[in-house]
């Protein structure tokens, strides 16, 4: 088995420009942006208003502390976590947080109704279109979560664009600063040069994990974005190797599958969610990021915990555990799934970015700009060592109705977050252990 816990997730957007006039759109963006960095950890602190901007007639956002502001996208998250689900019963896996990041640069790009939907989408619309409030999160975000000697993640965003295409020096100043966004020139006319070219700097960054992920490109394509999340990490107490053995684990009341079923005695934090009718295990990386497994209970079905996940939620079960010694018993798996994400996107109101209502003014001078697709893999791997890669106020939480051994060996919901920002990083369900 390998040493530790490998993750990676990489997002692909397409940008097409069609055969349109280019026209100068009048609008820029402002230079430059005042930047003020408070304690990563104190939550309670609020971030002031950018004083270089000039003066407008619409009021202020108002101020949001970076817990709010977590709050919000792990929010966009699960609702899109309900927009994947509603298409199979598959396992799914993806990264809320590298998708808000994409969606955030096309924040900075956008102008208008495009700009609206993307910022209601994330749960940021009570924030101004010229106000860059959220560019300062979104980095103070980003330079945090990376910066943690105990487990590595990685996060980078590449910007592929059409030799001799022109964006506009505002943007490529701004998406530099706050997302330190690197650009690339590419001839994406000659389409085979092309994809070798994007899919070896995919290659390269993501440490061989996602060798190609491109086939072709259209002879339209402008520009190519690309964001990546790599995540290290160990379990801060490992399952000894030498207890994995295969055990079954019940699909659904008519399938099983045999998988390695890995085994420890431990101390851990745990809750039972008697509402929901499930079961709350918190499983610690060394660091700051822990694995958050929710299993409802025999017989109980995991859509119906689904349709209730919101960050409220979640914040309440973390509040409530409690730590026992327990046996557990949970599987080794693997995850290796790709979503086109431009239709979900759009079922969540983002309309206008893929099609010609576009408003892409403050990239470039083009006015008939789209994006075509936003394409994202993420692929985990979980072992022995660790892991690669409506309102429910009225429930009644329980810390102490849980047994002393768990087996989770049957379809589960499990999340990746760092603790101090309280972000979602991963979120997924394993239906099947032994199908990627």
């Amino acid at each position: 088995m390998k040493t530790n816990f490998l993750l990676v997730f990489g997002l692909i957007t397409e940008m097409y420009i069609s055969n349109g006039i280019a026209e100068n759109s009048g609008e820029e963006v402002p230079q430059s942006v005042m930047l003020n960095l408070f304690p990563f950890n104190d939550s309670d602190k609020q971030y002031p208003h950018d004083t270089t901007q000039e003066s407008s007639t619409e009021s202020p956002s108002p101020l949001v502390s970076l817990h709010n502001f977590t709050e919000k996208i792990n929010n966009f998250g699960f609702n899109l976590y309900r927009k994947i689900a509603l298409q199979h019963d598959n396992n799914i896996f993806f990264s809320p947080l590298s998708l808000s990041f994409a969606l955030a640069i096309f924040m900075l790009a956008s102008e208008g109704e495009t700009h609206h939907q993307i910022s209601q989408s994330l749960n940021l619309s009570f924030m101004k279109e010229k106000d860059e409030q959220f560019l300062t999160l979104f980095q103070q975000l980003r330079l945090n979560i990376t910066q943690n000697e105990e487990f590595t993640l990685s996060q980078n965003s590449f910007f592929f664009i059409q030799e001799e295409f022109q964006i506009k020096d505002a943007f490529h100043n701004l998406s530099k600063q706050y997302f330190d966004m690197d650009f690339l020139t590419v001839d994406f006319r000659n389409s085979t040069l092309a994809k070798k070219i994007v899919n070896e700097h995919i290659k390269k960054n993501t440490r061989g994990e996602i060798p190609t992920l491109f086939q072709a490109f259209d002879q339209h394509t402008k520009i190519i974005l690309l964001n990546y999340i790599l995540f290290q990490g160990k379990w801060l107490h490992p399952f000894p190797p030498k207890f994995t053995e295969l055990e079954t684990f019940y699909i659904d009341n008519y399938r099983t599958v045999q998988v390695p079923m890995m085994f420890k005695k431990d101390r851990i934090a745990s809750m039972f969610d008697k509402a929901l009718q499930c079961y709350v295990i918190k499983l610690p990386y060394k660091g700051s990021v822990q694995m958050l497994i929710v299993l409802p209970v025999k017989g109980a079905d995991y859509m119906f915990v689904e349709d209730y996940l919101i960050n409220e939620l979640v914040e309440s079960w973390l509040q409530t555990m409690k730590i026992r010694k327990m046996d557990i018993y949970f599987p080794s798996f693997k995850l290796d799934q790709t979503y086109h994400m431009d239709q979900l996107l759009q079922d969540l109101g983002i309309k206008d970015l893929f099609s010609y209502k576009a408003d892409l003014s403050h990239l470039t001078d083009h006015k008939f700009a789209k994006i075509s697709q936003i394409l994202q893999r993420a692929r985990v791997e979980v072992n022995e060592k660790g892991t690669e890669a409506a309102s429910v106020s009225g429930s009644e939480i329980m810390a102490y109705s849980l047994p002393y051994i768990m087996r989770i060996n049957r379809p589960f919901i499990f999340m990746i977050y760092e603790e101090i920002t309280k972000i979602l990083l991963f979120l997924g369900r394993v239906t099947n252990p032994t199908e990627l």
